[in-house]
């Protein structure tokens, strides 16, 4: 060891490197997985089905996720979270009605809604809420929190769960119409009427 080596540097775990060959496989599983949920729900996902299609050996895959239900939570996960920051129209009623105009264009696709459905098979055996939903929570509170700041009426976490999201997922999921923009809109009037209080 050269004098000039810090003791113990060589005893360092080596630093793991995200992207290269690992990141494309995690993102040829992904692609692989919702293309097969899409084209068949959930039930048609499994782990030599996945590695065929994205072209990688079945033991990758078994390593990484460990079976299909752990892949399916992780592909919902990364698919259906938002991948954006919450709204800003400078008001709490436009913050929400944007952001129900965004979940609605993930979670109404062939591909989102296919992953949605699954993904409730995923919670009934999970503990606590899902990275996913603790996502879209997280941009509602960031929502509450900026009305607040201004000093908007607004209404609390809670009734905006109960209020705007379960309302437009359970819509969704059970194919139930309207399930669009103008219903949203709807729900984001009657949520601020009825429960904005002053901050």
């Amino acid at each position: 060891m050269s004098p000039d080596t810090p003791v113990g540097a060589d005893e360092r775990p080596p630093v793991r490197r995200e992207g290269g060959r690992s990141a494309r496989v995690r993102a040829a599983v992904f692609a692989a997985a919702a293309e097969l949920i899409a084209d068949g729900g959930a039930e048609r996902l499994s782990i030599p089905a996945v590695a065929a299609r994205a072209g990688v050996n079945p033991t990758t895959v078994y390593r990484r996720w460990g079976d299909a239900a752990g892949l399916l939570r992780d592909v919902t996960a990364n698919r259906l979270a938002p991948h954006d920051p919450p709204p800003d129209t400078g008001t709490l009623r436009g913050d929400l009605s944007a952001w129900a105009a965004q979940t609605l264009g993930t979670i109404t696709t062939t591909e989102g809604l296919a992953l949605l459905r699954g993904s409730v098979a995923c919670a009934a055996t999970s503990e606590g809420p899902s990275p996913r939903m603790a996502a879209r929570e997280g941009q509602l509170a960031a929502v509450l929190a900026r009305a607040a700041e201004r000093g908007d009426p607004h209404p609390t976490l809670r009734q905006t769960l109960d209020y705007l999201l379960a309302p437009l997922y359970l819509r969704v999921l059970l194919n139930l119409a309207p399930a669009d923009t103008d219903y949203a809109d709807t729900l984001v009037d009657d949520l601020v009427r009825h429960y904005a209080k002053p901050a």
